[in-house]
């Protein structure tokens, strides 16, 4: 078993043992990614870009853009795990697709 799926198989468990599976209709889970990435914009909105590296690394800051880190990640994978998506296979197919439309020679730097 990997790590993606350790972690699946832990979200799931979360997630049955308080029994919420009826409130995790792709549609919610969607819903929920923005409303969690929400929260982590929340923590750097007032953040200057050329500080945002550094405010990243204080470490209250850091726990706090952690949490929201995570809370983004565990509903993607909620939603991922919902509708049956392969996510290393879907970031590496969009990585690919991405390479196309933005060729190197083209694209560097800008």
């Amino acid at each position: 078993m990997d790590r993606l799926d350790e972690m699946l198989a832990e979200i799931r468990a979360f997630v049955a043992e308080r029994q919420w599976e009826p409130f995790h209709d792709p549609k919610n889970l969607a819903m929920a990614v923005a409303s969690e990435a929400g929260e982590l914009l929340s923590e750097l909105r007032w953040v200057a870009g050329e500080e945002a590296d550094a405010h990243c690394r204080d470490p209250e800051a850091r726990v706090r853009v952690a949490d929201e880190v995570a809370d983004v990640a565990i509903t993607l994978l909620m939603l991922v795990d919902r509708i049956g998506l392969d996510l290393p296979a879907e970031v590496r197919r969009k990585l690919a697709k991405n390479a196309e439309k933005y060729p190197v020679e083209e694209w560097r730097g800008r």
